[in-house]
């Protein structure tokens, strides 16, 4: 399945309906939904029409999307928890699905030009820990702490959205677009794990863009950890650890209190003992879910999206257009490339 009905299937999982739900709404049966998504039969132009509207994307952009380089439906890259519910990461990487497809639309209007760009390995050649550090010369990272991870990431080209997705077991996914890469994180998250979470999805566009190895998570993992915890600058302060110091090196370094532990275990400077110890401390504590001192870090946010949409409006185009461009529909809520409120403001 590789044409307009793989596009509907998506869109609509994107969306959350069930195909049942989905073809109440068309009005028609499900039988009937089902050849189409399966594309045993032409969808109908006014139930096309009907369809794009419930979704609250246009018609081009359901009809282009099946034209869109490789498969609509293509496998993410994902950040997950093994309990995390199979309908829920199929609909989060629907979503991340669309978000490319929108994203491709709108970069055929802009021409997105980043200062430095995310470099691609191969992982049987380089090892995780090396492509980190060598993203970090590459990009000019000052050595020690990573400060604003996700302008970092928006600067070499990475377009980030971030979602409720509904599960706190689901931290995030990613894709490579026409050289763009294109990252989806989950919004609830606490800063900490969402930027442990960047760190890893950067790793699988890094690592894992055309080479798969058996060990893509531990790949992710080893990049994410030497990218926002370099072993030069930080290894020193890893020894010796104690519950407080823990406190402390997590307000430094932007990471969870449970990554440090771990950093300091792998690098051979935390027993198995320790480590163990340690965690049933955090595990009486409640800590084992929900750490302190997250709230204290400074959050991020992903700005590239709205800033591109900054950039239409200053062109002159009204937020209808824009919605149209990106392949949304005026009334939809959730189009990410709005321009700031600002601007909408001086062009209405």
């Amino acid at each position: 399945m590789n044409g307009l009905g793989e596009a509907l299937v998506v869109a609509r999982t994107a969306a959350g309906f069930t195909q049942q739900e989905f073809a109440d709404k068309l009005g028609v049966t499900q039988a009937a939904l089902s050849r189409y998504e399966n594309d045993l039969r032409g969808i109908p132009d006014d139930t096309l029409d009907a369809a794009a509207t419930i979704l609250g994307i246009t018609r081009d952009l359901l009809i282009t999307a099946r034209e869109h380089r490789g498969a609509m439906a293509v496998d993410a890259h994902m950040r997950r928890r093994a309990t995390a519910p199979a309908t829920a990461w199929h609909r989060t990487e629907a979503r991340l699905n669309m978000l490319r497809v929108h994203t491709a639309h709108v970069l055929s209007e802009v021409n997105l030009r980043a200062g430095k760009q995310l470099p691609v390995f191969d992982p049987i050649d380089t090892s995780p820990a090396d492509a980190a550090r060598f993203v970090r010369m590459q990009w000019q990272m000052p050595s020690g702490p990573v400060r604003g991870l996700v302008q970092w990431a928006e600067a070499a080209g990475c377009v980030v959205f971030e979602e409720d997705f509904g599960t706190s077991r689901i931290d995030g996914m990613s894709q490579w677009i026409d050289g763009h890469p294109v990252l989806l994180v989950n919004s609830t998250a606490p800063v900490d794990r969402k930027r442990l979470t960047i760190a890893h999805e950067l790793g699988h566009l890094s690592l894992h863009n055309e080479f798969i190895t058996e060990t893509v998570e531990t790949d992710a993992n080893q990049f994410a950890a030497e990218l926002l915890m370099p072993e030069a600058a930080i290894a020193h302060q890893l020894r010796d650890l104690t519950v407080g110091r823990l406190g402390d090196l997590k307000q430094v370094w932007g990471v969870s209190m449970q990554a440090l532990i771990e950093r300091a275990f792998h690098l051979g400077l935390l027993t198995p003992a320790k480590r163990t110890s340690m965690y049933k401390q955090f595990g009486a504590r409640g800590w084992r879910v929900r750490e302190p001192g997250s709230d204290a870090l400074p959050d991020e946010h992903p700005t590239l999206p709205t800033t591109i949409g900054t950039a239409l409006a200053a062109r002159g185009l009204t937020p209808a257009d824009i919605d149209t461009i990106a392949g949304f529909t005026p009334d939809a809520t959730n189009n990410p490339f709005k321009p700031a409120r600002r601007t909408l403001t001086a062009i209405n």
